[in-house]
């Protein structure tokens, strides 16, 4: 079963729409971590064994946050203009449309339409 952390610049409805769907969600506001660095969010996720789902591209940085040294990181990147609810149901349907090895140690970045995957080295 997939665990996820949800940073802090993601809708507080994400947690409950993927808790909902049975999936582990931890999301940083409710564990002091609101305003917390990137690298503290990194290794909260890392503790828990989970794969952050954020809208900072930040995390995107493979120097940085190397693929295949971490749990995973789901980036949801969508316009400012679509909806909570929009963003919500894309993850959703990627989550379900991938398997799990997609999504662990990987780079997912989530756009409207589209999906990018940064694979670890196999």
């Amino acid at each position: 079963m997939l665990k996820f952390v949800i940073d802090e610049d993601m809708p507080r409805s994400t947690a409950r729409i993927l808790g909902s769907s049975g999936y582990d969600v931890k999301d940083i506001r409710d564990y002091g971590l609101r305003g917390a660095d990137d690298l503290e969010v990194y290794q909260f996720a890392q503790d828990n064994q989970a794969i952050i789902v954020t809208g900072d591209m930040d995390f995107s940085n493979i120097l940085k946050f190397p693929v295949g040294s971490h749990w995973g990181i789901i980036i949801a990147h969508f316009p400012n203009e679509v909806s909570n609810d929009e963003i919500n149901r894309q993850l959703l349907n990627r989550l379900i449309e991938f398997k799990e090895d997609d999504f662990i140690g990987n780079l997912v970045i989530i756009e409207p339409g589209k999906v990018r995957i940064r694979s670890k080295q196999r």
